[in-house]
């Protein structure tokens, strides 16, 4: 199946990823000392693509989680903060919204595949 989606399979995985380091920034906006985390995805993409990934699952599941691992970086503040958070409100949202275009983007190709395969199948 992961032949068949190609790269957009390991992409929508690691989109999600960025999701919920995002996500978690935000909800921490609050919090004392929280330092604000992000996902170099291109450098996640690559390692998680490396043959000999070390994937365990039909999925490769234990492959992406490593490479989202390794290319998690602390997003070093805009402004300085009295409580030493560097979450930068409206810098996250930001980057949030365009994360879920880039996931929506990735779940339309993914779509597109699963159609034309229905199609092919159906013959309609």
């Amino acid at each position: 199946m992961s032949d068949f989606l190609g790269i957009h399979g390991t992409a929508l995985a690691l989109r999600e990823q960025r999701l919920q380091l995002l996500a978690a920034n935000i909800a921490n906006a609050d919090t004392p000392h929280y330092q604000a985390q992000d996902l170099d995805f291109t450098a996640a993409l690559n390692s998680a693509l490396q043959p000999g990934a070390g994937a365990t699952t039909a999925a490769g599941g234990d492959a992406i989680q490593q490479a989202a691992a390794a290319a998690r970086y602390l997003r070093p503040a805009s402004q300085p903060s009295l409580d030493g958070n560097t979450v930068d409100g409206d810098r996250e949202n930001a980057a949030y919204a365009q994360a879920v275009v880039e996931y929506r983007a990735s779940l339309s190709f993914i779509e597109s595949k699963v159609r034309s395969m229905l199609t092919a199948i159906t013959g309609q």
